[in-house]
């Protein structure tokens, strides 16, 4: 399912792209053109106290151009895309109230699929069931297993590799807890989304250029101080990596360094290289994503008069 078709439902825009498109400044420039309030789609910038590493919106921009969903949790948290979804819901809600549109600007592309399609009905984890799940593995093999799963849901099976036991793991605990495989829950979809969504997607054509982008900004981070958000991080005494925030791009790399596994330098190499898969994962996302409108970031001027001619038409 997508957006409704009823063409009396509220309006919405979605920005998506990249990291290092040029998202923020587009949303933030649309707010000055349009009755917009901004909605953060990020998986990030959710967290307190991850401002550099993430390239969160300074204290004047969210002054100028406020984003609601920054800074909800704290990095000990998890936040999922369930979560996203209802929170997300909540404040488009109580915008469209106020006579506005609710504009969704971020690159956390599982986000925006969760608002648009709805979740599929899997089950909640079962700690016990996932123990003799794993007892079976020390036993027999995750190969063992992953054979089990092709014999049960062979779709799942030929998408999940054998030395992947968290996903191979958890598709075999759905099928135990509710009789059904996971390919065939997560072709159930939730409620429609209850808007006309416009959607927009900006990078730059040149994929050089966005690399370039990224490198950029990823020494900003170190001259503005990203080592020693990231030592308070590790201070805290709390914090490990597996916790999802601090697996987020840069602060998995810059943990590495101080914690001492491997040098400055590799820390760098590192984080450019983890960000440049971040956004090639974005890439492919948007390359398949329907009815999405294309903006270049090299023509900021004009990517804002496309969407404001989009959305007013």
């Amino acid at each position: 399912m997508t957006e409704t078709t009823d063409k009396t439902a509220p309006a919405a825009i979605f920005i998506m792209g990249p990291t290092a498109s040029g998202k923020t400044a587009l949303a933030m420039a649309l707010r000055q053109r349009l009755p917009v309030e901004l909605i953060s789609v990020d998986s990030a910038l959710i967290y307190r106290g991850m401002d550099i590493g993430t390239a969160k919106p300074t204290f004047a921009e969210l002054s100028q151009a406020p984003h609601r969903l920054i800074d909800i949790r704290d990095p000990s948290d998890a936040y999922s895309a369930a979560d996203f979804r209802a929170d997300a819901l909540k404040e488009m809600a109580a915008i469209t109230a106020q006579g506005k549109i609710p504009l969704l600007v971020g690159g956390t592309m599982l986000y925006f699929k969760a608002l648009l399609e709805g979740l599929s009905p899997l089950p909640s984890a079962d700690a016990a069931v996932r123990e003799r799940i794993e007892q079976q593995a020390a036993e027999q093999g995750w190969e063992a297993l992953h054979q089990q799963l092709r014999d049960i849901d062979p779709v799942s099976a030929a998408r999940i590799h054998p030395n992947d036991p968290q996903r191979l793991s958890r598709a075999l605990e759905v099928f135990f807890i509710s009789g059904k495989t996971l390919s065939e829950l997560t072709k159930i979809s939730g409620e429609t989304l209850p808007y006309q969504v416009h959607q927009f997607a900006i990078a730059p054509q040149n994929r050089e250029l966005l690399h370039q982008r990224i490198e950029l900004r990823f020494h900003q981070m170190l001259a503005a101080g990203f080592e020693a958000e990231v030592q308070a991080l590790l201070k805290r005494g709390d914090l490990h990596t597996d916790l999802p925030s601090i697996r987020c791009v840069g602060y998995r790399q810059m943990w590495s360094y101080l914690t001492g596994e491997i040098s400055y330098d590799e820390m760098v190499y590192r984080g450019i290289c983890a960000t440049r898969q971040l956004a090639k994962r974005q890439m492919t996302w948007l390359r398949g994503w329907s009815s999405v409108n294309w903006l270049d970031t090299e023509k900021p001027g004009e990517a804002l008069d496309t969407v404001i001619q989009v959305v007013s038409a």
